[in-house]
């Protein structure tokens, strides 16, 4: 890999105190590689020395920095390489370059040993590997301008583990420098300099190049996980030409010192990013495969759908009746509503069968260790009943919390919950959450956390209490121990933005900002949108994404609804799409939570302390505590 920077001449010890170099950039944290300054150093030829082409190897370089007196070799190795191979070879490999032109000014390399050469080989290989990703414009729309106009921060890559690079990403922080395309050039050839991150937004970084201080005339906006961008070191161990932007080209007569006063002691990626990268994007599922995925006209139920195709994760599953294609169902490989044929079956869970009475060809099983495990359960002892009553996040409306009831409890820790006061009477309604399902909650919990619960449909006694209602309905709640209490640390924060499916239309990928958060619970908003589109969400949902996924997978970012628009959704596509699918919307919030009415009877129930919109992501006692 590429260990750094060193001196070509005797000029260069002296050049990191120049007065036309900056301060020392400060330390950045110890995981990425550091560029030293007894490595490999680029020059910068300045007329006098000359370029060199290595007649072994075909390098480029300058001409003082060869080895030997007659300048033939770019190092030791190459010059006894050279005594030892055929006349033939070396044309070969002199074929294989490609010298820049005469008038490029270029940063090239120093004599490159052996385990560098090798590197070379082994960035080319990934480059030849790895898949081309094309961005999605969206017209009007630019991440990097919305958050610099707005002073946005973005949610860290961190926080979505099943995101690519979301459990690899490292100490990428601001001031890790990189190497990117020179767009302030007039050569046609492509040329690279070096650049550092500004600021970061997810997978998307503010770059500025290096000369340009505290000018940020022509910073610009990039994916971080895009082609383009490399580890410094990457255009000396692959020949490209390193080029100083046209504006400041003529700034520094010395770039070879400035270059190794500013970037010594700094950080820059991880040789293997690229690689990383590549390997994260890579997806178990693919199509062809069948799956039982939630029959989306009758919850209830699951269905046989095929996957047609993976962008991202992502999965678009096509129900295996529909002869045209176009019923199908969008969410990602993790999603809970997705199982391994069988599934159903094995838990007594409601199932179509399909009409088709045999696979079609080239279709075939997905394997079952290829879905979400959840976690194991002891139902042997305690343990949920039909008819307990409990809180719960209402598929058909995700803004909302509402009361609700068990009314099935299948095997392995699975239950079925209908909302209260909107149940279908054939059941058709009812939903499949599993025991440890972060969307379920005990009762009270909306109102020690300063939620707005949503009643049944119809109730009359309002503001709605709990205790009334259990007393009226002779019903008992389910226990508080019974649920997961688990609260990761998430790193989460209120105003965050993030792109996140709407799951209403799980095919839209959309831009949102993270308004409460409750725990583990987050509420996203719409930007755009009204309120009333928003939806709580788990912090460890696969429907949420980094800044620049869509950019990064391919998908389509459904961009902010226009200011001009928002006094019309009641007639824009969002609402439209919204009626598809949502069949109750719940009562519309009329008043603010009152927290001065009296809380819930002290001989049968205790408060435990709780902490409404927590950021501090550890554990927290939220729950109101049964008492035997």
């Amino acid at each position: 890999m590429f260990d750094g920077y060193d001196s070509c001449s005797e000029d260069t010890s002296s050049s990191s105190s120049s007065d036309e170099s900056e301060e020392e950039v400060a330390p950045l944290p110890s995981s990425l590689p550091i560029i030293k300054n007894n490595g490999q150093v680029y020059t910068y030829p300045d007329g006098k020395s000359g370029m060199a082409t290595c007649e072994m190897c075909g390098m480029v370089g300058v001409r003082d920095a060869f080895y030997s007196k007659t300048k033939r070799f770019c190092s030791v190795s190459c010059s006894r390489s050279y005594s030892s191979n055929s006349k033939k070879a070396s044309i070969l490999a002199r074929l294989q370059g490609k010298p820049p032109t005469k008038k490029a000014k270029v940063l090239q390399k120093q004599p490159l040993v052996a385990k560098l050469a090798a590197y070379a080989q082994y960035q080319a290989t990934l480059q030849n590997q790895a898949k081309t990703k094309t961005a999605v414009p969206v017209e009007g729309f630019s991440w990097g301008n919305y958050i610099n106009s707005n002073s946005f921060t973005a949610a860290p890559v961190t926080c979505f583990k099943h995101a690519p690079m979301g459990t690899c990403w490292g100490d990428i922080a601001e001031g890790v420098r990189v190497e990117v395309p020179n767009t302030d050039c007039s050569l046609p050839t492509k040329v690279f300099w070096i650049a550092g991150i500004v600021k970061l937004a997810g997978y998307n970084a503010l770059l500025r190049y290096e000369g340009f201080e505290n000018d940020s005339s022509l910073d610009f906006w990039c994916n971080i996980c895009g082609s383009d961008i490399h580890p410094v070191g990457w255009c000396a161990t692959s020949g490209k030409p390193l080029v100083p932007p046209r504006t400041i080209q003529h700034k520094y007569t010395n770039w070879k010192a400035f270059l190794v006063k500013r970037l010594t002691g700094a950080k820059t990626l991880p040789p293997d990013f690229s690689q990383k990268v590549s390997e994260s994007m890579q997806y178990p599922f693919k199509t062809s495969m069948r799956v039982e995925v939630v029959d989306k006209t009758h919850l209830c139920r699951t269905r046989v759908a095929v996957v047609e195709s993976v962008v991202g994760g992502r999965l678009r599953l096509v129900y295996e009746e529909s002869e045209d294609k176009t019923d199908d169902f969008w969410c990602h490989m993790y999603s809970p509503l997705i199982h391994h044929i069988g599934w159903s079956r094995s838990i007594g869970h409601r199932f179509k069968r399909s009409d088709i009475t045999k696979k079609q060809d080239g279709h075939f099983d997905a394997p079952p260790h290829l879905f979400m495990k959840v976690k194991e359960v002891d139902a042997a002892g305690e343990w949920f009943k039909e008819g307990m009553k409990l809180e719960a996040i209402d598929p058909l409306n995700l803004s909302a919390i509402c009361v609700a009831t068990i009314r099935k409890v299948l095997a392995e820790g699975y239950l079925m919950i209908g909302i209260d006061g909107s149940e279908a009477a054939d059941g058709s309604d009812w939903f499949c959450y599993h025991a440890t399902s972060p969307s379920i909650f005990p009762v009270g919990f909306c109102e020690i956390n300063m939620i707005e619960l949503t009643p049944p449909r119809g109730y009359a006694k309002l503001p709605f209490k709990w205790f009334d209602y259990l007393r009226e309905t002779d019903s008992i709640a389910a226990p508080v121990k019974l649920f997961n209490k688990e609260v990761p640390n998430h790193g989460f924060h209120v105003g965050m933005k993030l792109e996140a499916v709407d799951l209403m239309e799980p095919r839209l990928v959309c831009v949102a900002t993270v308004t409460r958060i409750i725990h583990r619970l987050l509420r996203i908003h719409f930007d755009g949108w009204e309120d009333e589109y928003d939806q709580w969400v788990d912090c460890e949902s696969p429907d949420l994404y980094p800044v620049g996924w869509c950019q990064l997978t391919g998908y389509q970012l459904q961009p902010p609804a226009p200011q001009s628009s928002r006094d019309s959704q009641s007639s824009s596509s969002k609402q439209k799409k919204k009626a598809k699918s949502q069949q109750y919307k719940g009562h519309k919030k009329m008043t603010s939570l009152q927290l001065k009415e009296e809380l819930l009877d002290g001989e049968e129930y205790s408060f435990l302390q709780g902490t409404s919109d927590q950021e501090s992501n550890g554990s927290a006692s939220y729950y109101i505590k049964q008492e035997p």
